[in-house]
Order: structure tokens, then C-alpha cells, then sequence
């Protein structure tokens, strides 16, 4: 009964404290808005859209923004708009795996490492080590090419070269409560290891955990859409951001500028509006900021 008034408590704390930063913080507030347009669109394109986003018609192929194609045609006559929404959901959809699954795995085991210690945290982390050893993109590439470029590869090569941010900083945090006074109240309670680790040591740790997972998202798509522009992330002719940009960027030079610049604003749009809440999040969680 405690417990649940105390997480109700903190709850209604988090709340108002969210709703004092976005009054106090417009922009913070306005990438908010936009990203939940961003959501909105990437679950009802498929109904919104105007155009078959595969559909090519040779004959309108290249043609610049119209009231009949409002970002313009693509090479093959596909219209822009149509596969920039459907690219959102595949885009975005990819983030947030990614980052879930890195957030859950990383969390748990730099946990474990930061509670436990001793041949468990070094084994733990000469491997967040090894992976930390290889420029992560790189990284990315050499598993997306050894595994195959499919949409699963890519959100596990994200997940993977993601994992020791979360790891490290939930050890640290972890290491750092371990001995507190609540976890000593809750071990002579009779609590054991696993039972303080989830419910008493990690649900402290998991405000900055959050922030660090929304400015990740972020990073997630632009690793997601680097790895298409190379040609390693999904296959054509499926919309996705990255792909829509590397075909566009043939048409720099020659004046098709609607080709890059609309898949690119929505990449750089995302991005920009997860780094902002991020930004937030961790506003909220400061206490010098609640004052």
C-alpha cells in the first residue's frame, strides 16, 4: 500500500513538474507537438496518404511540387509525399525497437555488474569494452553486411552498438546506491538481490535512464538511415528516409532539389525534436530545476 501511494506520489510529481517545463520551455513543447504529429502520421499513413507510395509512372517522373504533388515526383514518377509518411513508421518503428531493446539489455546487465561487482562486472565489462573498441557505425556496417540487411539486422546492429551507454551508466548509477540507506532497510527486510535490484535500486535509476534513451532515439534513426545511404540498410523500393536522400542526392546538381530535401527535413525534423525532449526529460528529472 505504501508503494503504491509513494509511485502515485512521485507519478503526480513527475506530471506537474512536465507541465512546468512546458510552459516554461516553448520549444521544448513545440518539438513535442511535432513529434506527436510525426507518431500520428507514421500509424495512419497508410490511410492518409494520396498516392501508392510503389506505384511508378515514368510519365510524371522528376516533376517539381504541385497542389497534385505537393513534395514533387521521384525519378521513377513515385510521389514523394506518399513515401515520405510511410517511411515515418518504418524510420521510427526502428528507433524505438532499437533503443528498447539496448535500454532493456544494457540496463539489466550494467544492474547486475554495478550490484554485484567483482568477476561479473569485469566480464560484463570487457565486453561493453570490446564493442566500445570499434567505431560504432563501422560496427553497425560489419554486422548489418555479415547478417543481411533486413529491418531486423539493422535494429539489432543499433541495439548492439548502443548497449554500452546503457550499461555503463546503469552501473554507475547502480554502484552508487547499492549501499544507501533504503537498500540496507529493504535487505534487512528480507529482501533478497533480484527483488532490491527491481524494485528498489533500479526504478531510482530509471529517470536518467529515460532521458539517455530519448536523446538515443535519435542517434537511432540517423544510424538507421546512414546505413541505407550507403546501401546496407533496407532494400529498395521500400520508403525509408535514408534510401529517399541517397536517391536524391544524384539530382543535387541537375536542380530536382524536392528529391533530397523533403526526406531530408523529415530525418533532420525527428532528430532535432528528440534531442529537444530529451533536453526536457532531463530538465524535469533536475532538481535544481524544480526549485
Amino acid at each position: 500500500m505504501v508503494d503504491a501511494v509513494s509511485s502515485n506520489a512521485h507519478a503526480s510529481t513527475f506530471w506537474r513538474d512536465a507541465r512546468h517545463m512546458a510552459a516554461e520551455n516553448k520549444l521544448t513543447l513545440a518539438a513535442a507537438i511535432i513529434l506527436l504529429l510525426f507518431v500520428v502520421i507514421s500509424i495512419f499513413a497508410p490511410w492518409l496518404i494520396p498516392y501508392d507510395p510503389l506505384a511508378v509512372d515514368t510519365s510524371a517522373a522528376l516533376k517539381s511540387p504541385t497542389l497534385t504533388h505537393l513534395f514533387g515526383t521521384d525519378a521513377l514518377g513515385r510521389d514523394i509525399l506518399s513515401r515520405v509518411a510511410i517511411a515515418t513508421r518504418l524510420d521510427i518503428g526502428m528507433a524505438i525497437g532499437a533503443v528498447a531493446l539496448s535500454f532493456i539489455i544494457g540496463t539489466g546487465t550494467g544492474a547486475i555488474a554495478g550490484y554485484f561487482g567483482g568477476w561479473i562486472d569485469a566480464i560484463i565489462g570487457r565486453v561493453m569494452d570490446t564493442i566500445m573498441a570499434f567505431p560504432l557505425f563501422v560496427l553497425a556496417m560489419g554486422i548489418v553486411a555479415a547478417l543481411g540487411n533486413s529491418v531486423e539486422n539493422i535494429v539489432l546492429a543499433t541495439a548492439i552498438i548502443n548497449l554500452p551507454f546503457y550499461s555503463r551508466f546503469a552501473r554507475s548509477e547502480v554502484n552508487v546506491r547499492r549501499d544507501m540507506t533504503f537498500v540496507e532497510a529493504a535487505r534487512m527486510g528480507g529482501n533478497r538481490s533480484l527483488r532490491l535490484l527491481t524494485f528498489h535500486i533500479v526504478p531510482n535509476i530509471l529517470p536518467t535512464m529515460m532521458v539517455q534513451g530519448s536523446l538515443n532515439l535519435g542517434w537511432a534513426i540517423l544510424n538507421a538511415a546512414g546505413l541505407s545511404f550507403i546501401g546496407l540498410g533496407v532494400r529498395p523500393p521500400t520508403p525509408e528516409w535514408g534510401i529517399m536522400v541517397s536517391e536524391g542526392a544524384s539530382y543535387i546538381f541537375s536542380g530536382e532539389w524536392w528529391t533530397f530535401v523533403f526526406p531530408g527535413a523529415a530525418l533532420v525534423i525527428t532528430v532535432f525534436c528528440f534531442n529537444l525532449i530529451g533536453d526536457g526529460l532531463r530538465d524535469i528529472i533536475d532538481p535544481r530545476r524544480r526549485t
